[in-house]
């Protein structure tokens, strides 16, 4: 399976605990977190704080799905357990939506009734919190080019660093200028990133689940290109799905020409290999039709 990426892979154990540390290193924090913000009034910092735990399950969830990805097949799971890592993330960034939602309410709610928030204290603990975003992000970045459920967890990190970025500013400016207003321009700017960078992610993960065409691959181009296989005649009953993230499969039926049903093996394998060089399509099954016998009627695609 490693074979038809391009990217460099780190080993499984160096990766999980790196997704370990970076659990331990945002619990910590967001107890601190929340803390610091009810100390201090501020709905920013607890904004960041709620947002940084739900780092730290995205983490979680992200470390237990990985194990269960790496499964083999078995009679109950043909497929194998890959998929686990794609509803990880389909939980992830459900919750972040649900997150960035309950933020802008509560945003509104402070603008109606504004209360007082300790400046000082606001931009010490969100420079800690930024300090162990840095360190989180750097942990799971190479992870997250090769897996949608570490990436799930890395798009929740990079949105909490720049949620503790925010809040200094905002702590800053409360400091400066007793500007209070600007906490929860902050906690709305914080959620509005955070439904921006969900919605754009979770498309994907619906697409894959709904056993949808991998993005790059056109089904028409796939139909052209195995019906420019000489000997075959038409193909019908297409189906091309992601068994999982780096995973394209295919099933249809070939028809053969007239008078080349001796070579339908080697024709077969014609369609196999152009599939898997064009395409990258490695899991591929056709079934074979001669055209005195094929399916009348039949839709090319499904």
């Amino acid at each position: 399976m490693a074979g038809h990426h391009h990217h460099h892979h780190m080993d499984a154990g160096e990766g999980d605990s790196r997704v370990a540390w970076a659990v331990v290193v945002n619990l910590a924090l967001t107890v601190a977190q929340i803390i610091g913000g009810i100390v201090s009034g501020s709905l920013a910092m607890i904004a960041d704080a709620i947002h940084n735990f739900s780092d730290a399950m995205s983490l979680i969830i992200a470390f237990f799905a990985r194990k269960i990805a790496r499964r083999p097949a078995d009679g109950k799971m043909t497929f194998g357990y890959g998929r686990a890592e794609v509803v990880a993330a389909l939980i992830n960034y459900t919750t972040l939506i649900v997150i960035g939602f309950y933020l802008i309410y509560e945003a509104i709610m402070r603008f109606i009734e504004p209360s007082g928030v300790d400046g000082w204290l606001v931009v010490i603990i969100a420079g800690v919190a930024l300090a162990v975003d840095v360190v989180t992000a750097l942990l799971t970045f190479s992870l997250s080019k090769e897996s949608v459920n570490i990436r799930a967890a890395f798009v929740h990190n990079v949105a909490d660093a720049l949620g503790s970025l925010a809040v200094i500013f905002a702590g800053t400016l409360i400091i400066l200028y007793d500007w209070q207003i600007i906490d929860p321009i902050v906690t709305l700017a914080i959620a509005g990133y955070i439904l921006w960078l969900s919605f754009g992610e979770i498309g994907n993960v619906i697409r894959i689940l709904m056993l949808g065409a991998p993005p790059e691959v056109r089904a028409a181009n796939v139909v052209t290109s195995i019906e420019a296989v000489q000997g075959v005649a038409s193909v019908h009953h297409l189906h091309l799905w992601q068994m999982q993230e780096h995973e394209a499969a295919l099933d249809a039926h070939l028809v053969i020409e007239a008078g080349r049903w001796s070579d339908a093996d080697a024709i077969k394998q014609a369609v196999k290999d152009a599939l898997k060089q064009e395409f990258g399509i490695g899991h591929t099954t056709l079934e074979l039709e001669c055209a005195r016998h094929a399916c009348v009627g039949a839709e090319v695609i499904g």
